[in-house]
Protein backbone atom coordinates (compact mmCIF):
# COMPACT_ATOMS: atom_id res chain seq x y z
CA UNK A 1 0.00 0.00 0.00
CA UNK A 2 1.25 3.48 -0.89
CA UNK A 3 0.72 5.35 2.37
CA UNK A 4 0.38 8.66 0.56
CA UNK A 5 -3.02 7.49 -0.72
CA UNK A 6 -4.47 7.71 2.80
CA UNK A 7 -2.39 10.60 4.15
CA UNK A 8 -4.84 13.35 3.11
CA UNK A 9 -7.80 11.60 4.77
CA UNK A 10 -5.85 11.01 7.98
CA UNK A 11 -4.77 14.66 8.14
CA UNK A 12 -8.40 15.71 7.67
CA UNK A 13 -9.42 13.50 10.60
CA UNK A 14 -6.62 14.82 12.78
CA UNK A 15 -7.36 18.45 11.91
CA UNK A 16 -10.76 18.20 13.55
CA UNK A 17 -9.49 16.49 16.70
CA UNK A 18 -9.81 18.42 19.95
CA UNK A 19 -6.59 17.49 21.74
CA UNK A 20 -2.95 16.65 21.20
CA UNK A 21 -2.37 13.89 18.66
CA UNK A 22 0.61 12.24 16.99
CA UNK A 23 0.96 9.29 14.66
CA UNK A 24 3.42 7.35 12.61
CA UNK A 25 2.51 4.74 10.02
CA UNK A 26 5.11 2.69 8.16
CA UNK A 27 4.78 -0.05 5.57
CA UNK A 28 7.03 -3.04 5.02
CA UNK A 29 8.98 -1.15 2.37
CA UNK A 30 10.01 1.51 4.88
CA UNK A 31 7.73 4.25 3.50
CA UNK A 32 6.29 6.40 6.29
CA UNK A 33 3.78 9.11 7.02
CA UNK A 34 3.49 10.86 10.34
CA UNK A 35 2.63 13.88 12.43
CA UNK A 36 4.41 15.06 15.59
CA UNK A 37 5.93 11.59 15.62
CA UNK A 38 8.85 12.48 17.91
CA UNK A 39 6.81 14.39 20.49
CA UNK A 40 6.83 12.92 23.99
CA UNK A 41 3.51 11.73 25.43
CA UNK A 42 2.53 10.13 28.71
CA UNK A 43 3.01 6.50 27.75
CA UNK A 44 0.17 4.93 29.75
CA UNK A 45 0.38 1.21 28.97
CA UNK A 46 2.53 1.57 25.83
CA UNK A 47 5.52 1.49 28.22
CA UNK A 48 4.76 -2.21 28.58
CA UNK A 49 6.06 -2.82 25.04
CA UNK A 50 9.77 -2.15 25.76
CA UNK A 51 9.23 -4.05 29.01
CA UNK A 52 8.21 -7.25 27.22
CA UNK A 53 11.13 -6.80 24.82
CA UNK A 54 13.51 -6.62 27.79
CA UNK A 55 11.79 -9.61 29.39
CA UNK A 56 12.49 -11.87 26.43
CA UNK A 57 15.96 -10.41 26.00
CA UNK A 58 16.76 -11.32 29.62
CA UNK A 59 15.42 -14.80 28.92
CA UNK A 60 17.79 -15.11 25.96
CA UNK A 61 20.66 -14.08 28.24
CA UNK A 62 19.56 -16.58 30.93
CA UNK A 63 18.98 -13.78 33.44
CA UNK A 64 15.39 -14.89 33.98
CA UNK A 65 13.55 -18.16 33.35
CA UNK A 66 10.22 -17.63 31.61
CA UNK A 67 8.90 -20.92 33.03
CA UNK A 68 9.80 -20.06 36.62
CA UNK A 69 6.78 -19.86 38.92
CA UNK A 70 6.52 -16.71 41.03
CA UNK A 71 4.11 -15.65 43.74
CA UNK A 72 2.76 -12.14 43.54
CA UNK A 73 3.32 -10.22 46.80
CA UNK A 74 0.74 -7.68 47.99
CA UNK A 75 3.28 -4.87 47.53
CA UNK A 76 3.04 -5.00 43.71
CA UNK A 77 -0.75 -5.32 43.43
CA UNK A 78 -2.21 -2.38 41.48
CA UNK A 79 -5.71 -1.45 40.46
CA UNK A 80 -6.79 -0.19 37.08
CA UNK A 81 -6.64 -2.48 34.06
CA UNK A 82 -6.17 -6.22 34.39
CA UNK A 83 -7.52 -9.08 36.46
CA UNK A 84 -4.91 -10.02 39.05
CA UNK A 85 -5.92 -7.32 41.53
CA UNK A 86 -9.36 -8.96 41.75
CA UNK A 87 -7.90 -12.32 42.82
CA UNK A 88 -6.33 -13.69 46.00
CA UNK A 89 -2.94 -12.26 46.99
CA UNK A 90 -1.59 -15.81 46.91
CA UNK A 91 -1.62 -15.98 43.12
CA UNK A 92 1.30 -17.88 41.56
CA UNK A 93 2.13 -18.06 37.85
CA UNK A 94 5.07 -18.20 35.49
CA UNK A 95 7.07 -15.19 34.37
CA UNK A 96 5.83 -15.78 30.82
CA UNK A 97 2.22 -15.74 32.04
CA UNK A 98 2.88 -12.38 33.70
CA UNK A 99 4.34 -10.99 30.48
CA UNK A 100 1.31 -12.28 28.59
CA UNK A 101 -1.19 -10.71 31.01
CA UNK A 102 0.78 -7.45 30.91
CA UNK A 103 0.02 -7.20 27.17
CA UNK A 104 -3.23 -9.04 26.44
CA UNK A 105 -5.32 -7.47 29.23
CA UNK A 106 -2.81 -4.71 30.12
CA UNK A 107 -2.64 -6.06 33.68
CA UNK A 108 -1.05 -3.46 35.97
CA UNK A 109 -0.23 -5.93 38.76
CA UNK A 110 1.56 -8.22 36.29
CA UNK A 111 3.40 -5.15 34.98
CA UNK A 112 4.60 -4.11 38.43
CA UNK A 113 5.75 -7.67 39.11
CA UNK A 114 7.66 -7.75 35.81
CA UNK A 115 9.22 -4.40 36.70
CA UNK A 116 10.48 -5.91 39.96
CA UNK A 117 11.81 -9.03 38.21
CA UNK A 118 13.58 -7.22 35.35
CA UNK A 119 14.68 -4.03 37.13
CA UNK A 120 13.72 -0.49 36.14
CA UNK A 121 17.34 0.39 35.30
CA UNK A 122 17.58 -2.66 33.05
CA UNK A 123 14.40 -1.70 31.18
CA UNK A 124 15.74 1.84 30.67
CA UNK A 125 19.02 0.41 29.38
CA UNK A 126 17.02 -1.66 26.89
CA UNK A 127 15.16 1.51 25.88
CA UNK A 128 18.51 3.20 25.26
CA UNK A 129 19.87 0.28 23.23
CA UNK A 130 16.71 0.19 21.11
CA UNK A 131 17.46 3.80 20.19
CA UNK A 132 14.30 5.23 21.72
CA UNK A 133 14.76 8.98 22.20
CA UNK A 134 11.55 9.99 23.99
CA UNK A 135 10.82 6.93 26.12
CA UNK A 136 11.53 6.47 29.82
CA UNK A 137 10.30 4.29 32.65
CA UNK A 138 10.18 6.23 35.92
CA UNK A 139 7.30 4.82 37.94
CA UNK A 140 5.20 1.75 38.63
CA UNK A 141 1.64 1.41 37.40
CA UNK A 142 -0.88 3.33 39.53
CA UNK A 143 1.91 5.06 41.48
CA UNK A 144 0.18 8.41 41.92
CA UNK A 145 2.73 9.57 44.50
CA UNK A 146 5.45 9.38 41.84
CA UNK A 147 3.23 11.35 39.47
CA UNK A 148 2.82 14.12 42.02
CA UNK A 149 6.60 14.17 42.41
CA UNK A 150 6.98 14.71 38.67
CA UNK A 151 8.06 11.18 37.72
CA UNK A 152 6.21 9.60 34.82
CA UNK A 153 6.58 7.14 31.95
CA UNK A 154 6.79 8.58 28.43
CA UNK A 155 6.93 7.45 24.80
CA UNK A 156 6.50 8.86 21.28
CA UNK A 157 4.88 7.53 18.11
CA UNK A 158 8.35 7.16 16.54
CA UNK A 159 9.63 5.13 19.50
CA UNK A 160 6.52 2.94 19.48
CA UNK A 161 7.10 1.99 15.85
CA UNK A 162 10.75 1.15 16.62
CA UNK A 163 9.50 -1.24 19.32
CA UNK A 164 6.94 -2.86 17.01
CA UNK A 165 9.58 -3.43 14.34
CA UNK A 166 11.99 -4.92 16.92
CA UNK A 167 9.28 -7.40 17.86
CA UNK A 168 8.46 -8.32 14.26
CA UNK A 169 11.74 -8.02 12.33
CA UNK A 170 15.40 -7.13 12.76
CA UNK A 171 17.97 -8.69 15.05
CA UNK A 172 17.46 -6.98 18.41
CA UNK A 173 15.73 -10.17 19.60
CA UNK A 174 16.22 -13.79 18.59
CA UNK A 175 13.69 -15.13 16.08
CA UNK A 176 12.10 -17.41 18.69
CA UNK A 177 11.57 -14.47 21.05
CA UNK A 178 9.99 -12.45 18.26
CA UNK A 179 7.60 -15.28 17.43
CA UNK A 180 6.59 -15.75 21.05
CA UNK A 181 5.97 -12.03 21.59
CA UNK A 182 3.98 -11.84 18.36
CA UNK A 183 1.73 -14.64 19.62
CA UNK A 184 1.09 -12.60 22.76
CA UNK A 185 0.23 -9.46 20.78
CA UNK A 186 -1.97 -11.46 18.38
CA UNK A 187 -4.04 -12.50 21.40
CA UNK A 188 -4.72 -8.91 22.47
CA UNK A 189 -8.11 -8.69 24.18
CA UNK A 190 -8.49 -4.88 24.03
CA UNK A 191 -9.46 -4.18 20.42
CA UNK A 192 -11.72 -1.13 20.57
CA UNK A 193 -9.35 1.33 18.86
CA UNK A 194 -7.21 0.69 15.74
CA UNK A 195 -8.69 -2.77 15.00
CA UNK A 196 -12.32 -1.96 15.80
CA UNK A 197 -13.47 -1.04 12.28
CA UNK A 198 -11.24 -3.48 10.40
CA UNK A 199 -12.72 -6.48 8.64
CA UNK A 200 -11.25 -9.83 7.64
CA UNK A 201 -8.13 -10.56 5.66
CA UNK A 202 -5.65 -9.19 8.20
CA UNK A 203 -3.98 -10.30 11.42
CA UNK A 204 -3.58 -7.61 14.04
CA UNK A 205 -0.97 -7.65 16.80
CA UNK A 206 -1.70 -4.64 18.99
CA UNK A 207 -1.28 -2.86 22.32
CA UNK A 208 -3.45 -0.09 23.72
CA UNK A 209 -2.72 2.49 26.37
CA UNK A 210 -5.00 4.75 28.32
CA UNK A 211 -5.24 6.83 31.47
CA UNK A 212 -7.34 9.91 32.18
CA UNK A 213 -6.96 12.32 29.26
CA UNK A 214 -4.64 9.92 27.40
CA UNK A 215 -5.56 7.29 24.82
CA UNK A 216 -3.15 5.41 22.53
CA UNK A 217 -3.03 2.36 20.30
CA UNK A 218 -0.42 0.72 18.12
CA UNK A 219 -0.50 -2.32 15.87
CA UNK A 220 1.33 -4.57 13.45
CA UNK A 221 -1.23 -5.24 10.71
CA UNK A 222 -0.46 -8.11 8.31
CA UNK A 223 -2.25 -9.28 5.21
CA UNK A 224 -1.06 -12.05 2.90
CA UNK A 225 0.96 -9.57 0.86
CA UNK A 226 1.93 -6.67 3.14
CA UNK A 227 2.64 -5.39 6.63
CA UNK A 228 1.85 -2.01 8.12
CA UNK A 229 3.08 -0.66 11.48
CA UNK A 230 0.88 2.00 13.06
CA UNK A 231 0.99 4.08 16.25
CA UNK A 232 -1.53 6.77 17.19
CA UNK A 233 -1.09 8.70 20.45
CA UNK A 234 -3.55 11.21 21.94
CA UNK A 235 -3.34 13.41 25.01
CA UNK A 236 -5.21 16.35 26.59
CA UNK A 237 -8.38 14.96 25.08
CA UNK A 238 -11.89 16.26 25.63
CA UNK A 239 -13.27 12.75 25.97
CA UNK A 240 -12.05 9.18 25.78
CA UNK A 241 -14.70 8.45 23.16
CA UNK A 242 -13.43 11.23 20.88
CA UNK A 243 -9.96 9.67 21.04
CA UNK A 244 -11.27 6.18 20.46
CA UNK A 245 -13.25 7.36 17.44
CA UNK A 246 -10.35 9.12 15.72
CA UNK A 247 -7.96 6.21 16.36
CA UNK A 248 -10.56 3.72 15.06
CA UNK A 249 -11.14 5.78 11.91
CA UNK A 250 -7.40 5.95 11.23
CA UNK A 251 -7.34 2.16 11.60
CA UNK A 252 -10.16 1.86 9.06
CA UNK A 253 -8.32 4.05 6.57
CA UNK A 254 -5.22 1.85 6.94
CA UNK A 255 -7.31 -1.29 6.50
CA UNK A 256 -9.15 0.04 3.43
CA UNK A 257 -5.84 1.06 1.90
CA UNK A 258 -4.38 -2.40 2.47
CA UNK A 259 -7.46 -4.12 1.00
CA UNK A 260 -7.74 -1.91 -2.10
CA UNK A 261 -6.46 -3.45 -5.30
Amino acid sequence: MALQTIEHDILALVEGFNGKIAYKIENGSGDTIGLHKEESFQSASLIKIPMIIEGYRQSERKKINLKQSVTIPPSVVAGGSGVLHTLSNKVSMTVEDLLTLMITVSDNTATNMIMSLLGIDEVNQCIKELGLKNTKLERRMQDFKALKEGRDNTISAEDTIICLKAIHTGDFLAKESQERIMRVFDNQQLKDKLPSLMGGGVKIASKTGGIRGVSHDCAIIRSESQTVYAAVLTENTRSEEDSRQVISKIGKLIYDGMMSK
